[in-house]
């Protein structure tokens, strides 16, 4: 740290806070961000998982769709995003036959030969490029507006179709899908998208599964999620190197303890500690990349444990020895190319939701598998030949079922347990047989509950999103008179604003909370 007063001081070195740490230090304002980690980078970094081998993870975050070319034009970030030769394969057995639904990337004779075989028609498929055309055309809507100020509802429904806004903005998606499609694997396909980190029934009438359903399909006006060559971490890197490059100051392991705030004009105040003690530091602004959640005890208030988001996934990294076969006969390197769905058909995932609700580990657990490396072999390293990695985000894992201490670590066990049964249910080589070994003999094995990802990155609840998502836009009689509502940035506190997943349009690694904070407070100055 350089001076004691700052035009903005950012809370929070993630990949959101270092991005707005970058428009602004290039803006011409001094900048200084505060990471309590030894590192920068919160949930999009590359780590060694595994002692003995190089292969570098993308240990939290491992897929990008919204992050908007704008920003990555307007940095000049050196990232490359590398699309993914399989969309989708779903295997699942039918009765004695061993199966699977191939997506293509693009879809192709491959695709509608993969539905009608599995459906028995040609009619799914169509139902299929019918829905997702649509949803394409919302999509190609919204999408330009992230890196703007926050349209408002009608503005957006004005311009697609009256189905396709009931179905995804007005009523719950549930129903969409059980009207559109007959197929119960089909519709499950569907249906995950709103299901990812986000614990909900596909009938919940809060529609927060449709909010997340909506965010995975808008990314770049085509929703299409590419794997990171380099790793996650290479995104942070390139965001983090446009920040020192404008002259922001950055330092790590300093623990945000305290955020005071006023009036826009008024200033604002933060304190921390680090290795050498405890420190104090002004500024004009200040940017909170934390969840909101975490900011309000900053603030001094108390908040309420009913108000406390519940993350819900498991996340399991792998390194295997080979990739194993499938029952299905197909190709491993097509069918885990792409997003691998287990234990996903629509009656499935209902089932393991109420299961879940119901206070239970899922008897057959919802997920979903991606094998990074056969995409981006660079994150190998000096490995064996064969060697492959192999993530596992599990649905319908809440943080209330391993909340009781006592029982926590048995129940991850169990969930854990599950979750590589639902893989090896569909496999001619079971999970323990390909998987890599450290030098002690034990499993290249990492799994992560939400209290552990809590206790890693300081996600309330383990939440990927820091809460629930909310809607790109703002409500028909929004009051968008000042830059941080515009922005869909603000807090009650107008020297600080939200600049994280937290913010309205915040959430998965995008770049847009970082975007947008600093986007109002250069209307602010």
């Amino acid at each position: 740290m350089t001076q004691d007063t700052y035009d903005v001081v950012v809370a929070g070195g993630g990949h959101n806070g270092l991005t707005a740490a970058a428009y602004l230090s290039r803006a011409g304002l001094s900048v200084l961000v505060l990471e309590r980690l030894d590192h920068v980078g919160g949930a999009a970094i590359s780590a060694q998982a595994f002692e003995g081998f190089p292969t570098r993870l993308s240990r939290y975050s491992y897929l990008v769709s919204l992050l908007p070319e704008q920003i990555r034009t307007d940095l000049g970030l050196d990232i490359e995003l590398a699309s993914r030769q399989t969309a989708s394969y779903s295997p699942f057995l039918d009765g004695p036959r061993a199966t699977g639904l191939l997506v293509e990337t693009p879809e192709g004779e491959a695709t509608a030969a993969s539905f009608r075989a599995v459906t028995g028609s040609d009619e799914e498929y169509a139902a299929w490029q019918s829905f997702y055309e649509e949803v394409g055309d919302l999509a190609r809507v919204v999408a330009p507006t992230l890196t703007s100020p926050l349209p408002i509802a009608d503005a957006i429904r004005s311009q697609v179709g009256a189905p396709i806004w009931r179905d995804i903005v007005e009523r719950p998606l549930g129903e969409a899908i059980e009207r559109r499609f007959s197929n119960d694997l089909v519709r499950g396909v569907v249906a995950t998208d709103a299901l990812i980190g986000t614990f909900a029934g596909l009938g919940e009438e809060s529609l927060i599964q449709n909010r997340c359903f909506l965010y995975h399909l808008i990314g770049n006006g085509t929703g299409e999620w590419r794997v990171p060559v380099g790793g996650m971490g290479a995104v942070t890197g390139a965001i983090a190197k446009a920040a020192y490059a404008g002259g922001a100051e950055v330092l790590t392991g300093a623990t945000v303890t305290s955020i005071r705030g006023g009036a826009v004009g008024e200033g604002a105040e933060v304190a921390w500690t680090d290795a050498s003690g405890s420190h104090t530091v002004a500024a004009d602004y200040v940017l909170s990349g934390l969840a909101p959640y975490v900011l309000d005890d900053l603030l001094g208030r108390t908040p309420s444990t009913a108000a406390k988001p519940v993350g819900a996934q498991l996340k399991i990294n792998m390194l295997l020895q080979r990739l194993p076969r499938l029952r299905s006969g197909e190709d491993p390197t097509v069918a885990f190319a792409g997003t691998l769905h287990l234990g996903e058909s629509y009656s499935e995932l209902e089932r393991a939701y109420a299961e879940a609700a119901a206070g239970s580990v899922p008897t057959e657990m919802p997920g979903e598998v991606y094998c990074h490396s056969l995409t981006d072999p660079s994150i190998l390293g000096d490995v064996p030949p064969g060697t492959q990695t192999l993530t596992y985000f599990g649905l319908h894992t809440p943080a209330t079922l391993f909340e009781d201490p006592i029982t926590r670590e048995e129940r991850k066990a169990q969930a854990v347990e599950r979750a590589i049964a639902s893989l090896d249910r569909h496999l001619l080589d079971p999970i323990a047989s390909v998987v890599a070994r450290s030098a002690d003999g034990e499993p290249c094995i990492e799994a992560k509950i939400p209290q552990e990802i809590e206790a890693d990155l300081a996600m309330p609840g383990g939440h990927i999103f820091h809460g629930d998502l909310a809607w790109p836009w703002a409500p028909d009689a929004a009051d968008l008179t000042t830059p941080a509502a515009r922005w869909g940035v603000a807090t009650d506190v107008g020297s600080v604003l939200l600049c994280g997943s937290g913010a309205v349009r915040g959430g998965a690694v995008s770049g847009l909370g970082g975007h947008n904070a600093a986007q109002a407070v250069l209307e602010l100055r």
